[in-house]
């Protein structure tokens, strides 16, 4: 299969790009979003493989459409590159690519959610004419041979630990990494059945309940990938009696991006579990050579205490047809529209509470 076989340290791409992460998703949530998928491969004259761009294409309000596949679960969305390709791409070559996307009569490709770069090597969409994305992404850059001070600092560190002391009396306290699916269902079963009480006690919609998302998370936590992954991992810290917190992501043996969180509901969440759990994924994944870690995108008060950078992503809207242009315009719009009301702590309380009534 071409994808694996470009799933190799000759080619960059993020672990939501994977196949077995893409594959499940489209099998689950897929044709629940009405979904076609388009795998746009790029050949050079020895038909090698140059980039291979996973694509979904769908119908929106008449408008035919190609984004990348994933949906809102891929946090972040780049084709597969050979990286010899990657460094001498012009747009030229891009606009190729382009014309074989819209010869499947696609009016737009919405890329969306971009990373400007991976691991240092530079995605090649950045030439393209684009937009910041609505929401920004935190990240912690981890120098190589970093001390834990310089991770995490000592201040940090004593705050947590300070917590974990209270949590770590309770008989049977342990963090650890889930690798059996016995671990892995019944840390996912406690997230299925928290996240909802969670959510619900801060008026907001379940983004987790239908049974499609279920579905998906729960087949991915379970798909094991090369090097010891599953194509979700899953972490979490416990004690005899309950899941104290948990986490769910992908990593690619050098970066940790969180998908989804929660924390116990009892009268332990005092100690804040969700902190003392992200201090020991942290570690761990540095121990293991890991240099970035990321939360998901979007700013949070507890993302920034651990991530102080910045991952730069970006949108590109590229039109095909009159309707596409028109597609392109209202697109573009309401992501910077969106950047906008992120960037404003009042309009950000203001749809919180807008949320929130809706819900309610």
């Amino acid at each position: 299969m071409i994808w694996r076989g470009m799933e190799t340290r000759d080619h960059f791409y993020t672990p939501f790009q994977r196949f077995d992460f893409l594959n499940v998703w489209q099998i689950h949530t897929g044709p629940f979003e009405h979904t076609t998928p388009l795998i746009v491969v790029a050949l050079d004259a020895d038909n090698r493989p140059l980039m291979l761009m996973p694509l979904a294409t769908v119908r929106d309000n008449g408008v035919h459409v190609a984004r990348f596949l994933g949906g809102k679960h891929s946090t972040f969305n780049m084709p597969i590159w050979r990286r010899d390709f990657a460094a001498r791409a012009t747009k030229a070559d891009l606009d190729l690519v382009f014309q074989s996307v819209a010869a499947h009569g696609i009016d737009i490709l919405a890329l969306t959610q971009q990373p400007k770069e991976w691991h240092g090597n530079a995605n090649p969409f950045a030439q393209l004419p684009g937009q910041p994305s609505a929401n920004a992404c935190p990240l912690l850059q981890v120098r190589p041979g970093a001390t834990r001070e310089e991770v995490i600092s000592s201040g940090m560190r004593y705050r947590i630990r300070q917590k974990e002391r209270k949590l770590s009396v309770l008989p049977g306290y342990r963090y650890f990494v889930a690798r059996t699916d016995e671990d892995i269902t019944r840390a996912l079963d406690y997230f299925f059945a928290t996240k909802p009480l969670r959510m619900a006690a801060q008026n907001l919609p379940n983004v987790f309940a239908a049974p499609h998302i279920e579905a998906f998370v729960r087949a991915a936590c379970l798909t094991e990938i090369a090097g010891g992954y599953r194509a979700i991992d899953v972490h979490a810290i416990e004690c005899r009696d309950e899941i104290l917190a948990m986490f769910g992501g992908v990593a690619d043996g050098h970066r940790y991006s969180m998908m989804f969180n929660t924390y116990t509901m009892s009268e332990n969440a005092r100690h804040s579990p969700g902190m003392v759990l992200l201090r020991n994924v942290i570690d761990h994944d540095v121990a293991r050579g890991f240099t970035g870690f990321d939360l998901g995108i979007g700013a949070a008060g507890y993302k920034l205490h651990f991530c102080k950078g910045e991952q730069q992503i970006f949108d590109c809207f590229i039109p095909f047809t009159a309707r596409g242009r028109l597609a392109a315009l209202g697109m573009s719009s309401l992501n910077h529209a969106k950047r906008i009301v992120k960037q404003n702590p009042t309009l950000v309380s203001m749809a919180n509470r807008l949320r929130a009534a809706i819900h309610r």
